[in-house]
């Protein structure tokens, strides 16, 4: 039996302001978008596949309270990329927000950015 995981949800404000950023800034494939009536059945994945990420609208005050909560606080979310250089330019030059200068850890090049939903990420290349 072979296992993976497929998806993570990923609560956004709605769903135009998540496939502007993922798919208009950073060049995310759009996987499906299928109305189903009141609400959406969106996933992305970055170029290369991997992982996809599935927009859920927040429609509650609680789920209003998770964007950008949904790891605490912490870096929860990877991006690997083969060629690390590239990116980061290229997530620079689309405005994304690093927190911090690239660097060299035993595992590879990294350096934590965030969406503009406030969900903290690593922009990793690994060794």
């Amino acid at each position: 039996m072979t296992r993976r995981l497929g998806a993570v949800a990923l609560i956004v404000p709605d769903y135009q302001a998540g496939l502007d950023f993922y798919v208009g800034k950073l060049g995310f494939d759009l996987i499906e978008d299928v109305d189903q009536g009141r609400k959406r059945w969106i996933t992305l994945a970055p170029p290369g596949g991997g992982c996809a990420l599935v927009l859920a609208r927040a429609d509650t005050e609680a789920q209003r309270a998770a964007i950008g909560a949904q790891g605490a606080g912490r870096v929860w979310l990877f991006l690997e990329t083969t060629d690390f250089a590239r990116d980061h330019a290229a997530m620079l030059a689309a405005g994304v927000l690093f927190e911090e200068a690239p660097r060299q850890e035993p595992y590879g090049m990294v350096a934590v950015w965030r969406d503009p939903f406030g969900n903290r990420w690593d922009l990793l290349q690994r060794l």
